[in-house]
């Protein structure tokens, strides 16, 4: 007998027995449905995905100033070295113009985005009321909506974007 079966041995009982399976890291596990809907928060462009909540350009405006005026500025110009503005004029006729939330073909993209990466020190901290009174305040700022309209699931993806009919198809074999 060889030293290496014993070793091989012990190896063998540490790996498969039952303390070592009661210390696993728990690989192999099935995944819930509710640890899924915790990752699963896309917002497409035709609003599913949207949560229930509303919200208005005037609670947008607090919001704003408590959680993102600090980094994009105040009412969305002259923002912080590396941050973007969020208030720019809807005009792309250079490939190297400006683009910001006037950009976006879909509105319910300003929400995906907001709602997955902002603010940018706590991403995913924003509340749906919240999100959709930045989602006014922020389209109010850049005239796409009056300042009075609510949005929510069912408006916002409503809402037209300035940009919406620019964006050309390069392969139309790829829709």
């Amino acid at each position: 007998m060889s030293t290496r079966e014993p070793i091989f041995a012990l190896v063998l009982a540490l790996t498969f027995g039952g303390t070592a399976a009661a210390e696993s890291p728990g690989l192999g596990k099935p995944i819930t449905e509710a640890d899924i809907a915790a990752w699963n928060i896309e917002v497409l462009p035709d609003g599913t995905g949207l949560p229930p909540g509303s919200g208005t350009a005037a609670q947008g405006a607090v919001v704003y100033s408590q959680k993102c005026a600090m980094c994009h500025g105040e009412n969305g110009v002259n923002p912080r070295p590396g941050y973007a503005a969020l208030v720019s004029p809807p005009k792309f006729d250079r490939i190297d113009a400006f683009k910001s939330v006037t950009y976006y073909k879909y509105a319910t993209t300003l929400f995906d985005v907001m709602r997955r990466s902002m603010p940018y020190q706590m991403p995913k901290t924003l509340t749906n009321e919240e999100l959709y009174a930045l989602s006014a305040y922020i389209l109010a700022l850049n005239k796409i909506i009056g300042e009075s309209e609510v949005m929510d699931a069912k408006t916002l993806p409503q809402v037209k974007m300035p940009n919406r009919d620019n964006f050309i198809i390069w392969d139309p074999n790829r829709i």
